[in-house]
């Protein structure tokens, strides 16, 4: 999995959030649209798509999208 397409797919998550607001050192949890329930889509994303699980409080201690994808990866 490459970081650019773990972007494309954490932005995909979001109705109204533009994707190019979202980069690697975007601090997603600040992010207006952020909720549980995107918090719940993206652990769904990276369960299916990536094969990646990965528990709501190992989300909570990342800040950025790049050390949510670096926490994926790393499974």
């Amino acid at each position: 999995m490459e970081l650019k397409d773990f972007l494309t797919a954490f932005a995909d998550q979001f109705e109204d959030t533009d994707p190019s607001e979202i980069s690697a050192d975007t601090l997603f949890h600040d992010l207006d649209e952020w909720d549980s329930l995107i918090a719940l889509a993206v652990l769904n994303m990276s369960e299916k798509k990536f094969g990646k699980r990965v528990t709501f409080d190992e989300m909570k201690k990342c800040d950025t999208v790049e050390d949510l994808y670096n926490l994926i990866v790393s499974k």
